[in-house]
């Protein structure tokens, strides 16, 4: 039975420390994915009130209680907003699985992790106190050096909306703790938590104008976010076509942006794995978690064909015991994607799929005990050839695709065989060999005898396509950060490069 749905709260845009009303006063429409239903409405920015927030992030840097604080005082703000952020656990939760269809189960782990990267960062901010003034040795007596890491400015944070507060969080929270000050772009298709995020910042007492959020659509607001001249750097997380975009805009300022842009990412499957129910469920975990909307799903199925036609039948038997329903329903594992545009996208991938020759061994369909909302069935496509769409692009939905191999070089030719370079995984009990692929594999992230598993300690990002720089751990720390050195001559003696004049 569903959990009755919490009310959506009606929200402005967070600026300078309260809720203003969009300039031009637009709306967006809040479209429930689950049941295709307007369930409410956020506050459309524009270039104008981009231009105000940018304005309110800049004052907040001049001001002595945010812009002079330490980062123990940061730290107490984000320590702050984690313990509302599980006070309101329950509640944002259910906010999430409403606005992007992902499972209650999930949401509230989200919210899990959203209060743990405040906590981690808080640690982070603390202990920069004492790196923020860092000696260098010269081996020299007649000069010192320092190292300063100040805040690098008034930094654009635009997230996506898979992991909406999560994915603002992974940026927000160590933007705060080197001491920029933040304006958040959440994607349009889920804002709520984003929004609420800022009454939590207002409840907090944290400064006006540390962080501002603005909900909109991405060319009446990102952009301008992005070309605006007083933003100090972007951060972005999303598709590699509005990366590029990014990309391109910062240029024309020198403006350095960090890009994760999605991927690709291959899971290889060898004929020496133990047990053969725990490698099916991580292949599983993978690709159908969250719906298939995950950057790094390990989509691209490789196995050993020693075991393939085993593996496959386990396989299909355990897709087909997914739970698949309305994803505040219990033990919902299963919800729906995103909205209407990207149901059409994956289930044309899956129809281009079959007319090139691959075959649709399950789903591919909406199921057929749903008529409404962007479900679409968890779905195994095999008979796949490496020229055909479904092997090269990314789909973003509960699509895995499938092929085998004989030898260890084979493998390794299949599992770089892709523009994206984002997560790549191995299976097998020989740890020799996992050592050889970890070496082997294009990508940024690897895991051994699991699928997807991600934490705030360690580094976060790809390579190739899926973009530059490192989110997480104190890899995200460092991209808000500005290296200062600076040099003082300490001797008494004239430096002596110039003949002196005579004296008169």
């Amino acid at each position: 039975m569903a959990i009755p749905n919490v009310r959506i709260p009606s929200r402005q845009l967070y600026i300078d420390g309260e809720w203003r009303e969009p300039v031009k006063k637009n709306r967006i429409p809040i479209i429930s994915p689950a049941t295709e239903e307007i369930i409410g409405e956020i506050p459309a920015a524009t270039e104008e009130d981009v231009d105000i927030a940018v304005e309110a992030a800049r004052r907040a840097l001049a001001r002595d209680d945010w812009g002079s604080t330490t980062g123990a005082q940061r730290a107490k703000y984000l320590r702050a907003i984690a313990a509302k952020i599980l006070e309101r656990k329950s509640e944002l939760a259910k906010l999430e699985s409403l606005d992007c269809g992902k499972t209650l189960f999930e949401a509230a782990w989200d919210m899990d992790d959203v209060a743990a990267s405040f906590e981690y960062y808080a640690d982070l901010a603390e202990a920069l106190d004492s790196k923020r003034k860092t000696p260098v040795d010269l081996h020299l007596d007649s000069f010192k050096t320092y190292v300063l890491r100040e805040p690098l400015g008034v930094v654009g944070l635009i997230t996506p909306w898979n992991y909406p507060l999560l994915m603002a969080t992974w940026k927000v929270a160590p933007a705060l703790a080197a001491g920029c000050a933040a304006i958040l772009k959440p994607s349009e298709l889920a804002s709520i938590t984003c929004l609420e995020l800022g009454e939590i910042c207002r409840e907090v007492g944290l400064p006006p104008g540390a962080l501002n959020i603005l909900t909109g659509l991405g060319h009446e607001a990102g952009s301008p976010l992005v070309s605006h001249p007083d933003v100090d750097k972007i951060a972005f997380t999303g598709i590699g076509p509005t990366g590029i975009k990014i990309m391109t805009a910062a240029a024309q300022l020198v403006k350095p942006v960090t890009l994760e842009l999605g991927g690709k990412s291959p899971l290889v499957v060898f004929d020496d794995i133990p047990n053969i129910d725990i490698a099916v469920e991580w292949t599983l975990f993978g690709c159908f978690w969250t719906s298939g909307q995950i950057c790094s799903a390990t989509s691209r199925l490789i196995i050993q064909d020693t075991i393939a036609s085993q593996f496959l039948d386990r396989l299909l038997e355990w897709t087909k015991n997914i739970k698949i329903s309305d994803p505040l329903e219990e033990d919902c594992k299963l919800g729906p994607v995103i909205s209407r545009g990207q149901y059409e996208k994956v289930l044309k991938l899956i129809s281009t799929a079959k007319n090139e020759g691959a075959t649709i061994l399950y789903g591919g369909e909406r199921p057929q005990h749903l008529k409404k909302g962007y479900y679409i069935q968890p779905t195994i496509i095999t008979d796949v050839d490496t020229s055909m769409e479904i092997w090269k692009e990314e789909v973003f939905g509960p699509v895995l695709c499938v092929k085998t191999f004989k030898t260890e070089e084979e493998a390794i030719e299949l599992a770089n065989d892709t523009k994206y370079g984002l997560g790549a995984a191995i299976l097998s009990k020989d740890l020799e060999r996992c050592e050889r692929f970890t070496k082997a594999f294009q990508s940024g992230i690897v895991w051994i005898n699991c699928s997807q598993p991600c934490f705030w300690q360690p580094p976060w990002g790809g390579k190739k396509r899926s973009g530059f720089g490192r989110e997480l751990g104190e890899w995200s720390l460092e991209n808000y950060l500005n290296i200062k050195q600076v040099t003082q001559y300490v001797s008494d003696e004239p430096w002596a490069f110039y003949k002196s004049p005579s004296k008169l």
